[in-house]
Formats: structure tokens, C-alpha cells, sequence
């Protein structure tokens, strides 16, 4: 179905990468208005290019994205969950002190939303509760739904245990294989626990540097296999 409404957009111009897409057909895409994707054009959230004041987005890096979304086999999971490990492994250092200079607990996952470290710099209330099984049940069911969620957008969201998390994809090449996952966030100036609480402007430095960690982890992971006859593209 994606693949008709793909040859259905008409394309404009050509770059390396293929033909080139509008912001409004990237939107129609990925069901985002055009301001989402401008947003994250300009946080580093999709490929694009700018050429002069007008973003273009190359198709078949789009079309990629399309497809690690919406047709994950479990070999290309398994073989992302592996790029993931090691990349993060190797920016863990990173990893680590961002997370303490920025306030939050991060978690990096595959994008079946399991974790493939340490959860980095947790409050004290995860800390203190992280042996329960309902907790992590809980937070694994939240980490999936956040790997399937199709918005490419990085925001906070308030998810099942009552606390604020934002989310980053990270990529090798164009395909998602993992997330870095910015949480522990107290979602209400009323919330009691022992979590992390930020300001607008705290919350804003998360939303700013969660892509550039996740851009720094992506030029970690080793590159993909060549592509075979079933990897889907984006074509006229």
C-alpha cells in the first residue's frame, strides 16, 4: 500500500540518493503535518537537505525509513539489535554523562524496544523499585510501544508509570536499529516520588541534544550488508 502511495507522489529534482521529496509529501508519508517536518529537519530527525530556504528530502531514505517501520523481519531486528549493542557500548562513557549533565535516566534499545545496556543515570525511585517485575513488564511494554510508534518526532509524552520521556531514533544508514530513550521525568509539579524534575528550559536542552547523542551513536554502528531483492525502496 505505501509502495502505490510512493509512485503516486510526484518527485522533484535528483541528488545522489535518488529523487527528492517535499516536506508536504514527506508529511503525507509518514502522517505528520508539515511543520513536524520541518522540525525535524531541522533537529537532524529525518535526511534532508536544504537548499536555500527550501528543505528536500531524498526518497529513498524516506522510503527506508518507511520500511524499517512498518516490515521488520526478525532477521534484520536480530541484526539491528546487534549494530545497536556495540555502537552503544562504545558511546557509553558519552552516553553516561549526558545523561547526568542533562537530569535524566537513559535507556538505549533495539526497536523492539528491549534494552541493550544499563539504564544510565536512573532516579532514585527506579533505582529503589528496579527489582520489581511489574515495573520493568511495565516499562518494556511502554519501550515497544514507543519502537512502533510512527511519529519520527523527538517529545516528551507522559507513558504508563506517570513520568515524561522523549525519544531519538538511532540509524544505520537509513534504517532505525535502536532508540535512546530520555526519561524519569516528573510529568507534574505534584508528583511525590523521588524522579527527575526539569524546567522548560531543561526539558528544551533534552529535546535539543537527544538527536546529536543519537546522530553521535548512529556514526557508531558498523554499516548495513549490501541490500538484497526484498529490501523495499522508494521509486517513481
Amino acid at each position: 500500500m505505501q509502495d502505490m502511495q510512493m509512485q503516486a507522489l510526484p518527485m522533484h529534482g535528483r541528488h545522489d540518493g535518488g529523487e527528492m521529496l517535499r516536506a508536504a509529501q514527506v508529511g503525507q508519508l509518514l502522517s505528520i503535518d508539515r511543520s513536524t517536518v520541518y522540525r525535524m529537519a531541522e533537529r537532524g530527525g529525518l535526511p534532508a537537505l536544504k537548499i536555500g530556504r527550501q528543505w528536500r528530502f531524498p526518497s529513498r531514505e524516506i522510503g527506508l525509513l518507511l520500511s524499517a517501520r512498518t516490515g521488520r523481519g526478525s532477521e534484520v531486528v536480530a541484526s539491528g539489535r546487534a549494530a545497536m549493542t556495540a555502537a552503544t557500548r562504545a558511546a557509553l562513557p558519552m552516553i553516561e554523562l549526558a545523561a547526568q549533565l542533562l537530569g535524566v535516566m537513559v535507556v538505549a534499545t533495539d526497536m523492539d524496544g528491549e534494552p541493550v545496556a544499563e539504564v544510565l543515570n536512573p532516579c532514585p525511585w527506579f533505582s529503589e523499585h528496579s527489582d520489581d517485575p511489574e515495573l520493568l513488564d511495565s516499562c518494556l511494554a511502554d519501550w515497544k510501544q514507543l519502537a512502533d510508534d510512527p511519529c519520527l518526532d523527538v517529545s516528551f509524552r507522559t507513558g504508563p508509570l506517570g513520568l515524561d520521556c522523549a525519544r531519538s531514533f538511532v540509524r544505520q544508514g537509513s534504517l532505525l536499529v535502536g532508540m535512546l530513550l530520555a526519561g524519569g521525568v516528573a510529568a507534574a509539579e505534584t508528583e511525590d516520588r523521588a524522579v527527575y524534575r526539569l524546567t522548560s528550559e531543561g526539558r528544551g536542552r533534552v529535546l535539543t541534544s537527544l538527536p546529536l547523542i543519537a546522530g553521535r551513536v548512529s556514526s557508531l554502528v558498523a554499516p548495513a550488508p549490501a541490500a538484497d531483492s526484498n529490501t523495499r525502496y522508494m521509486t517513481k
